[in-house]
């Protein structure tokens, strides 16, 4: 089964707002024991002749046709239109959370259309969680897929996984504005973060919110995180689960961004 088949395996129970095929899948017949074949007949009750919303993975949306109807499999015929626009110049450094939390971060944050995440190893991480099917396999990339069909975009963030806090710092962009989430010891709110103000006088402006694993980050981390440019910031009073802090900052910076 295609990564993209494997993304509405629960299509009976999530909203799917747009039927994503990868590029290789044109033109081949969909077969009926695939999940979007099911979406498409029992869901959104298509028949012959009928259309539906359709997009290709980092490309066009447009409109599929259902063209027939087969015993085995259904053929499909596709005019494609619009190319959604850029994601936001968002990416999301994340010490790696259980494989639960990693699973809700990946779908939600490719809703909100972030550019890039990178799930990093961690002092106070457990190392277990790396091994994850998750991780080991292309499961992570169908939670991609998932998070984009629900916001109506074709587009995928850039992920990465199983790299050092410093690596991943080391991979980030030279100007990009850099704020941590930390509860215990951040300066500002993030509301408020003075940074901010710099995003729109930026000619080519980026943002890196980095979040600690589900124990906080370690005293040796909050230096690594300033000493890079970080400045540390927090969502209030209240500990969240890291992937509400996810949303919760993500939707903030956006608005005060203008990027909503």
């Amino acid at each position: 089964m295609s990564l993209s088949a494997k993304v509405n395996q629960s299509l009976s129970c999530s909203s799917v707002n747009l039927v994503l095929f990868e590029p290789a899948e044109i033109g081949r017949p969909l077969a009926r024991s695939d999940p979007r074949a099911g979406h498409l007949l029992r869901v959104l009750r298509r028949r012959e002749g009928d259309t539906f919303d359709a997009g290709l993975v980092n490309g066009p949306r447009g409109k599929g046709t259902l063209a027939a109807i087969g015993p085995e499999a259904l053929t499909l015929a596709f005019a494609w239109d619009t190319v959604p626009p850029p994601l936001d110049p968002i990416t999301l450094l994340i010490g790696l959370p259980r494989p639960q939390t990693a699973r809700d971060i990946l779908r939600d944050a490719t809703s909100l259309g972030v550019a890039a995440m990178h799930f990093v190893t961690t002092e106070k991480g457990e190392p277990s969680y790396g091994l994850s099917t998750l991780w080991t396999g292309n499961e992570w990339r169908r939670h991609l897929t998932s998070g984009a069909a629900q916001a109506f975009s074709t587009r995928l963030p850039a992920v990465m996984h199983g790299h050092s806090l410093l690596e991943a710092i080391g991979s980030l962009p030279d100007r990009a504005i850099r704020i941590a989430l930390d509860h215990y010891e951040a300066s500002e709110a993030l509301a408020r973060c003075h940074l901010l103000d710099a995003f729109g006088e930026a000619s080519r402006p980026e943002l890196v919110l980095a979040f600690g694993p589900e124990r906080g980050w370690s005293q040796a981390e909050r230096a690594v995180l300033r000493g890079a440019g970080f400045v540390l910031a927090q969502l209030g009073s209240r500990v969240l689960r890291t992937e509400t802090a996810v949303v919760a900052a993500v939707v903030l910076v956006k608005a005060r961004l203008g990027l909503m």
